[in-house]
């Protein structure tokens, strides 16, 4: 979800704001998925390096994750959405760790939609953790897939990403879900993310439904 900052520059609004818009686009995206049908949606709201960030500017931000959780939960609710929050909890205010608790909790029984929110969350990191927490057994991708579910907190083995979405113009993975991106389809929206509309997102949905993916075979093998 990129460019909230450089959309909040360009309108002189200070950079605290961009979250807080960042956070309405964010809504209108996991309705517009629960409509399409889309089974899982990850979204990127803090990586591991975003602390490097300006003090008060992390301040705010953890402050309106908490808020937003404790206001979305209950729309997640009504719409059958299941949220779980995915990435390291060690190094996160309390108050925010109850919140992330409490709202997993009220939304357990969502069929409609898996959304998963990365905070605090790199793969790398992820990688190296459950390449550790492996030791010297002899490992599967789905046992692999496992331990990396386990070290960022995720009771679920979700499947690899089909498609992942940048928006902001940026045209990098910056930590995100590597192992899981291993054969996505990417779609980079040149608009920034407050920018960013449910019609744009029906646009990449369309997009990636007309692609070939071939997973390193040939399109005949596919196919069958």
């Amino acid at each position: 979800m990129d460019g909230n900052g450089r959309w909040a520059s360009s309108r002189g609004l200070p950079r605290t704001a961009r979250h807080r818009v960042g956070v309405r686009t964010a809504r209108k995206i996991v309705e517009a998925a629960t409509r399409a049908g889309v089974g899982t949606l990850t979204l990127y709201a803090f990586s591991a390096d975003n602390w490097s960030r300006p003090t008060p500017e992390v301040g705010a931000l953890m402050r309106l994750l908490r808020r937003s959780l404790l206001i979305e939960s209950k729309r997640c609710v009504e719409n059958g959405v299941r949220l779980t929050i995915v990435g390291r909890r060690d190094r996160l205010p309390a108050s925010l760790v109850v919140a992330i608790q409490e709202a997993e909790a009220l939304t357990s029984h969502g069929r409609n939609l898996h959304l998963r929110v990365a905070i605090d969350y790199s793969a790398r990191e992820s990688i190296m953790q459950a390449a550790m927490h492996a030791g010297g057994e002899q490992l599967t991708r789905e046992r692999f897939a496992r331990l990396l579910a386990q070290v960022n907190h995720d009771p679920f083995l979700i499947p690899d990403v089909d498609l992942l979405i940048r928006a902001g113009g940026e045209q990098r993975l910056s930590d995100f879900l590597l192992w899981e991106c291993a054969y996505a389809e990417f779609h980079f929206a040149r608009c920034m993310w407050p920018e960013f509309t449910e019609q744009e997102f029906l646009a990449a949905l369309s997009d990636f439904e007309v692609r070939e993916r071939r997973f390193g075979g040939v399109p005949a093998q596919v196919a069958s």
